[in-house]
């Protein structure tokens, strides 16, 4: 049965926070205006630090080329183990970080309630203001052992890294750099989400969806009733993708995933 959403706004106070990293405030990207007008969401400091590699994406044409740009300015710019780095015998051996954003991605994939699920989530918290609800468990406030718990995932799976959030910050941006390259006129995709639970509101005679702040759907229908018999139809803004499975080799290959950015969304009932 699903329960009368009264008060958005009260709900979007209770699921985001006042302060982020990008330039719209979280209670505006979890809300169901953003749902029907997005508009493009643009990251602190992404053009001032990292302006060498979008100036060398802007120049290439090739979407697989694109890619190369970015998977060797990641590993050079994060001295990532596939680094190509020039030999120096009087050289430091090269740090290499026990994570980054490419295991990140398999960590998610396997599972989302992983450590590397909490770091992921915990890195749209702080670029987006959203909060996390669910991690293993209903997290509701932030002096409960579900949050502690949350907690000590992220450190776990950001400890020893080598600026790993400044890595998702990345990655986020090339993925939307890719989507305006190979959809420009397109607001939304339609994505579906499968789950065992009816977890929603009824809004103005609308099946509204509530989600957590990152979550994974798929572009194929028969893939969402893998996650469940519970079946939604939504359309998701371009820009709250923030990875989908043919974005990088070896990424998220396989169930035509996407991850997405969590708030209101109005769906569209399909079981």
């Amino acid at each position: 049965m699903l329960q009368p959403l009264y008060d958005e706004t009260h709900l979007l106070r209770d699921i985001t926070y006042p302060i982020n990293r990008c330039n719209l405030p979280g209670a505006l990207l979890a809300s169901l205006s953003f749902q029907q007008y997005p508009a493009s969401l643009q990251l602190d400091g992404i053009e001032v630090f990292y302006h060498d590699l979008f100036d060398q994406l802007v120049t290439c044409r090739d979407s697989k080329k694109r890619v190369e740009i970015f998977t060797d300015y990641m590993a050079v710019r994060f001295r990532l183990p596939e680094a190509r780095l020039h030999f120096r015998a009087e050289a430091d051996p090269v740090p290499r970080p026990q994570s980054n954003y490419r295991k990140l991605l398999l960590g998610w994939l396997f599972d989302s309630d992983s450590d590397s699920g909490a770091a992921w989530r915990q890195w749209v918290e702080s670029r987006f203001g959203l909060r996390t609800i669910y991690h293993h468990q209903p997290i509701e406030f932030h002096d409960s052992d579900a949050y502690l718990r949350y907690m000590r995932a992220c450190i776990r799976a950001t400890y020893q890294t080598n600026d790993l959030y400044g890595q998702l910050d990345l990655l986020y941006s090339f993925c939307q750099y890719q989507l305006a390259q190979n959809f420009p006129e397109q607001t939304h995709m339609v994505l579906y989400r499968g789950s065992h639970e009816s977890v929603g509101y009824k809004y103005e005679k609308e099946t509204v969806l509530l989600l957590n702040n990152l979550s994974s759907c798929s572009s194929d229908i028969d893939e969402a009733y893998r996650f469940g018999p519970k079946v939604v139809e939504m359309r998701v803004p371009m820009s709250k993708i923030v990875c989908f499975d043919t974005l990088l080799p070896r990424g998220l290959n396989g169930e035509q995933e996407f991850m997405v950015l969590g708030g209101l969304y109005r769906v569209k009932r399909v079981w």
